[in-house]
């Protein structure tokens, strides 16, 4: 079990649990060069960890190795407590992991059932597409993700942002994910649709998944996550609580690679405040 006062887990997500991820010692090299190096980071159930960071700080080549987009040169993923063997994104989906990517992969052309099931299409006993059982569980896991949500029949390009992500979500969730990769979800979004992504965060929650987030907004950081990890140079300058670090210490954590002293510091921190 892993150490919650020195992982900086929130008390509400991790006392008593099982993580639903724990990444250990993770390492990753392209052509000599250290994407990511020896990083260990975990994820509770019902709880968002916010992994930021700049542009090739390693924290998208993490990801993608739980993904299984990225196979790592070492470390251990273990899932629910067992080592989980995840070496392309089809052995990750089978763990329950599920990525959410900043572009959506939406099919445009057509409506909110049939990119939900796309590629795992429920037929007819006849060999046809059964269109009704495929929109009655897309109404079912909308009706429980956003109930607002009535633009069945309209293909996904007339959809707002808001209501893109919604769909980018179910999709994710319908086939029983419990652990989701979220890649910039408000990037580009309004404030209304920003919002009602944030709403669907905390249902997520709610219902004991648990989500990675990454993002550049540290706005929306300090507004979703539990727990931060700040990533610079492939490793990890520290993690904390968003609760026991304020945006101008995690922004120091970014640029400079200083710790402060609400939180645990890192193999990539710079140099550790004083209490």
């Amino acid at each position: 079990m892993v150490d919650m006062k020195r992982h900086g887990a929130t008390p509400e997500a991790g006392a008593g649990t099982v993580p639903l991820v724990e990444m250990r010692n993770i390492s990753i090299s392209f052509g000599g060069i250290h994407a990511v190096s020896n990083v260990s980071i975990d994820l509770y159930p019902g709880e968002v960890v916010a992994l930021v960071g700049h542009n090739g700080a390693g924290k998208s080549t993490l990801i993608k190795i739980l993904s299984g987009a990225y196979k790592r040169d070492s470390g251990t993923i273990f899932v629910n407590g067992e080592e989980a063997h995840i070496n392309n994104p089809r052995d990750a989906k089978r763990y329950g992991i599920e990525t959410i990517y900043q572009t959506l992969a939406l099919a445009d052309n057509v409506d909110a059932a049939a990119n939900l099931f796309l590629g795992r299409e429920i037929l007819t006993r006849w060999g046809t597409l059964d269109d009704v059982a495929m929109e009655a569980a897309t109404r079912k896991v909308m009706g429980r993700l956003n109930p607002r949500f009535q633009r069945f029949k309209e293909p996904v390009s007339s959809l707002s942002g808001g209501q893109r992500q919604s769909v980018a979500i179910a999709r994710a969730i319908l086939f029983d994910a419990r652990i989701l990769i979220m890649d910039e979800p408000t990037a580009a979004l309004g404030p209304q649709e920003t919002a009602q992504v944030s709403e669907l965060v905390r249902q997520l929650k709610s219902e004991g998944l648990g989500i990675f987030l990454i993002s550049h907004d540290i706005h929306d950081v300090f507004d979703l996550a539990d727990r931060i990890v700040v990533m610079k140079n492939g490793q990890v300058v520290g993690t904390a609580r968003t609760s026991d670090v304020t945006e101008d210490e995690v922004l120091g954590m970014i640029i400079l690679g200083k710790c402060p002293v609400g939180a645990v510091p890192g193999p990539g921190a710079l140099q550790v405040a004083a209490a």
